[in-house]
């Protein structure tokens, strides 16, 4: 009998995990995932900066790389290279099976504090591919207003672009949008279309701690809470829709584009009071991804339901937009803090992450 993960991908939906250490991807952890479903994997600043910070794992290759490396910031980015070739290298055979929706591919992020020079960015990105070397990487770019012509050029380099920090509506269709212009672009100097990909990572729960959070500042509406994210990312379903059909999209399509899937991020659930496989649960539909973190995957492999729901009541969707504008919810405002203070998050964790890198490197250098 198939498990919950399996059973996701029965339903056109692909489960992955948000989390990597050196351990996880060495010891076969992610293997066994793999075994019971897992086809993909994402990561970000601060997961890294909790990886690195704490044990043993590094120290070997850091005093390698002390003795040619002196830029923490490049330290750094060695180290990752390690864990996300390996993990690229566990998911290979997932990704090599080349299925329409292609999985396998694992993520890793340009520098957050980045996020608002699209030069330096699509540099970076270039440069994060090369270094990895692997075709089912990821490289991921925050979806800023600045960052959609990075998207647009990487993807026109031919380089596999998980746009990240996405909230809004329009700033979701922005970012396919970006991306149907890079494939264009591809195409147009007969790049291969059959080897790039993307995926709009939507993030979820954030939008409801938001929400709520202004909920309970007007006080009321009680019924309102635990109820914008899903019906946003509902919505940023029917845009995928929208963009990624058509006759101009056909002849992408016969070239080998696929399209820009959607991926739900921030699925875990910070409210106790609700349930703890809630995003996941509310969120399964064909030619999607939920990137879970161990946590919601143990748990949604307990007592996970699963069923279509991602374009049960669309029509309720809207109205639950339309009921939070009514109480004086500003949606536009919400997702703007949200962007933002999900940029300001990322680029800290990485500051962090630079400084704890740094302070390895002396504590290691002082030792020997």
């Amino acid at each position: 009998m198939s498990n919950a993960l399996q059973q996701l991908r029965e339903h056109g939906q692909s489960p992955w995990i948000d989390f990597i250490t050196r351990d996880f991807v060495r010891e076969g952890q992610l293997a066994r995932l793999v075994d019971d479903g897992i086809v993909g994997l994402t990561s970000n600043p601060t997961i890294f900066q909790e990886a690195i910070s704490k044990g043993e794992s590094y120290d070997d290759q850091l005093r390698q790389l002390l003795e040619t490396e002196r830029d923490p910031r490049d330290i750094f980015f060695q180290l990752a290279r390690e864990d996300i070739r390996g993990a690229c290298d566990i998911f290979r055979p997932v990704f090599d099976r080349g299925e329409a929706t292609r999985d396998g591919w694992v993520s890793l992020e340009v520098d957050p504090e980045l996020a608002n020079d699209a030069a330096a960015t699509a540099t970076e990105a270039l440069s994060l591919y090369e270094m990895v070397a692997r075709p089912n990487l990821f490289v991921k770019i925050p979806g800023t207003k600045a960052g959609l012509s990075a998207i647009e050029d990487t993807i026109a380099s031919g380089i596999p672009v998980n746009v990240t920090l996405l909230f809004s509506l329009e700033r979701h269709r922005e970012a396919a949008e970006a991306y149907l212009r890079g494939l264009y672009r591809l195409r147009d100097r007969d790049g291969d279309l059959s080897m790039v990909a993307s995926v709009a990572s939507f993030f979820v729960s954030r939008v409801d701690t938001e929400a709520d959070k202004r909920l309970d500042q007007i006080g009321g509406h009680d019924e309102l809470k635990g109820t914008l994210a899903i019906a946003n990312a509902k919505l940023a379903y029917q845009t995928y829709k929208q963009v990624f059909t058509g006759s101009e999209w056909d002849d992408l399509r016969r070239l080998g584009a696929s399209p820009q899937r959607c991926l739900w991020a921030s699925t875990s659930t910070k409210n106790p009071a609700y349930r703890d496989v809630l995003y996941v649960e509310e969120l399964i539909g064909p030619e999607t991804v939920n990137t879970m973190p161990p946590a919601t995957i143990d748990a949604f492999l307990d007592h996970g339901r699963v069923e279509p729901t991602l374009e049960r009541d669309v029509d309720g969707a809207k109205r639950t937009l339309d009921a939070f504008a009514a109480a004086g919810i500003d949606y536009d405002d919400v997702v703007e803090v949200l962007e933002r203070e999900g940029v300001e998050k990322f680029a800290t964790s990485f500051r962090e992450l630079i400084d704890g890198v740094a302070g390895k490197r002396e504590q290691l250098a002082a030792a020997s």
